[in-house]
């Protein structure tokens, strides 16, 4: 069997998704290009030995339709021959992409493979991609009587669940900016980012972030429609203790230990076990917690055995929920912050959360890492890899 091995990973710095954002004028097949050039140039390699590009987009729709991982590697001037596919496991969709690039290596199927991912929520808002909201059928629709929900309800469902207070929420929210301000400030992000505009760092990180500040905003998800639904909630989740709306873009090159030996590449990481695990689809973004306990005994290793998590900040309720049932140490989790502060470009968050906690290992000493996505649906990616 062979061994999957993470040579290098690569990010834009993360832009603010909406009018006015660094890369509100840039196209995401332009965008995605960037991120799979700079990985091949950064590691000398001739795009032609790529087997495969896989991808992750969340919004496969207008400007992210068609296949948008086949024309961003022609985008970055890779060579006809190269195939390209983009995956959609909705906010784990890049996470996938790194799983599906594993088993292929292990399988045999590849020797070098790039999985990456990209969202421009400026030019395809979230939600784009089922505006119809005809997507479910009729059994999903008996089988949930009373209708699914939206993120965002899901999330309040969590803080009640869990009883975390508003405060507890903010604090968490506020600490993100924090770890990810002082992360930038002690270059502890250069090795990462590929610029792409003059967009430096992430646009999105408020050093100055507080508990005070926060509190003063407003309720994101509370209206008549959804207090009737659910009386007993006490209502908790703001845009702040949310991840925004973002544009980026991010890829890990994986390959064969032979491959990389055979290239002249020095692997950085292996990639040691990785699982997917499905939860209910009304609080939906829970399934971090079933896939972490699932990866961890496909791996057989404990929760202290690992020295970094990265557990996308969808929002403060989803990592507070989890870091409950888990027992995480909260020191080691999204040490250099995380989505509420750097953004969460949907379809690249898998790959950015990947190439952060490549990083935060090497920067540490650490020897495991595990990153953790929850997604749409009830679903979730759990990855753990082992520093080299």
């Amino acid at each position: 069997m062979n061994t999957a091995v993470i040579v290098d990973a690569v990010r834009t710095p993360i832009a603010k998704g909406k009018l006015g954002g660094a890369y509100a004028d840039l196209h995401p097949v332009d965008l995605h290009a960037h991120v799979l050039t700079d990985l091949v140039a950064r590691n000398d390699i001739d795009p032609a030995v790529v087997d495969d590009v896989i991808s992750g987009a969340v919004g496969q729709v207008g400007e992210q339709s068609g296949n948008t991982a086949r024309w961003a590697l022609l985008g970055a001037g890779f060579p006809e021959s190269v195939p390209g596919v983009t995956v959609d496991r909705q906010c784990g969709s890049s996470q996938q992409a790194i799983h599906f690039a594993a088993q292929g290596v292990i399988a045999g199927a590849y020797d070098v493979v790039i999985a990456s991912g990209v969202e421009s929520m400026s030019h395809v808002p979230i939600g784009s991609q089922s505006e119809s909201k005809d997507f479910l059928g009729t059994k999903v629709a008996a089988r949930y009587p009373d209708g699914l929900v939206p993120q965002g309800i899901s999330a309040e469902l969590i803080a009640n669940r869990w009883d975390l207070s508003r405060i507890q929420l903010d604090e968490f929210a506020a600490t993100s900016h924090q770890r990810a301000a002082r992360a930038w400030k002690d270059g502890l992000f250069d090795s990462q980012i590929t610029p792409v505009t003059d967009l430096h760092v992430d646009e999105t990180v408020r050093g100055d972030s507080s508990v005070d500040t926060l509190a003063g905003l407003r309720l994101a998800f509370r209206n008549e429609f959804w207090e009737q639904r659910y009386p007993e909630l006490d209502w908790r989740v703001t845009a702040g203790n949310s991840s925004p709306v973002n544009d980026g873009s991010a890829a890990v090159l994986i390959t064969s230990d032979a491959a990389a030996q055979r290239l002249g590449l020095a692997p950085r990481a292996r990639i040691h076990s990785f699982a997917v695990a499905g939860d209910d689809p009304i609080y939906m973004l829970t399934g971090i917690i079933p896939a972490t306990q699932k990866v961890l005994a496909r791996a057989g290793l404990g929760i202290d055995d690992i020295d970094a998590f990265e557990v996308n900040e969808a929002f403060a309720s989803v990592v507070l929920a989890w870091l409950h049932e888990t027992g995480a140490d909260p020191a080691k989790v999204n040490i250099n912050g995380g989505a509420i502060a750097i953004g969460h470009p949907l379809g690249a968050s898998g790959a950015r959360l990947a190439t952060t906690l490549l990083n935060n290992l090497e920067q540490s000493g650490g020897r495991y890492g595990l990153q953790v996505m929850c997604e749409a649906g009830g679903l979730a990616n759990a990855t753990i890899i082992e520093r080299l």
